[in-house]
């Protein structure tokens, strides 16, 4: 039982919409072409499967300059690169989701400084259970959704389980609950070369 509970929260961990929150992490640059992601690397933390989103952060004084870094999303992006180790101000990072340790490739590399952070936003993990006596530290919203739906796992595994239309639909409407409760969608941004200027109309006196 407790392999087929941690099974689901493990698949759980890798969907957004069952993830209630971003985690921001941050090394501080040395000039490397990679950085670890992963428990004891540069990065420590359980190796996510992807980057949601990622910036690199300029220490000027007091007040910290963010810039967004683009994700390429595939190795056959990050090979499209002619100058892999050209030092200068970073546009974009790549991750190799290798297992157990990922490794974060900024586009171009930061130059050797001490002044400049590279930030990665991952999801974050739902904790495994060990034991019934295993705390649990999920938002209210989790628990019915996880009997339910261990109930329909568990009684695909013994011949002659009862799943009634009424456990389905109370799976299906927690993990809809979740999804609404979670549900966070970036802003739509247009790359400069779909957009225009605005143009005045002369009829109700305002741009479109």
């Amino acid at each position: 039982t407790f392999r087929m509970l941690n099974g689901m929260v493990g698949q759980w961990s890798r969907r957004r919409w069952l993830i209630w929150h971003l985690l921001d992490l941050s090394i501080t640059t040395d000039g490397s072409q990679r950085y670890s992601i992963g428990i004891g690397g540069d990065f420590d933390f359980p190796r996510p499967d992807r980057l949601e989103a990622a910036y690199f952060v300029q220490q000027t004084g007091t007040q910290p300059v963010s810039y967004p870094l683009q994700i390429l999303q595939s190795m056959e992006d990050y090979s499209q690169i002619a100058l892999k180790m050209l030092q200068t101000w970073p546009q974009a990072v790549f991750y190799d989701a290798a297992f157990p340790i990922g490794y974060v490739y900024p586009v171009p590399i930061p130059n050797q400084s001490g002044t400049y952070q590279l930030h990665v936003l991952i999801k974050d993990t739902l904790n495994q259970f060990s034991s019934l006596t295993t705390p649990v530290n999920l938002p209210p919203e989790y628990f019915e959704a996880i009997w339910a739906n261990l109930t329909i796992r568990l009684g695909a595994f013994y011949p002659g389980a009862v799943i009634t239309d009424q456990l389905k639909g109370v799976a299906v409407a927690s993990l809809e609950t979740i999804r609404t409760a979670n549900a966070q969608v970036p802003q739509l941004r247009m790359p400069s070369r779909l957009t225009r200027s605005a143009i005045w109309n002369i009829y109700s006196g305002t741009n479109y």
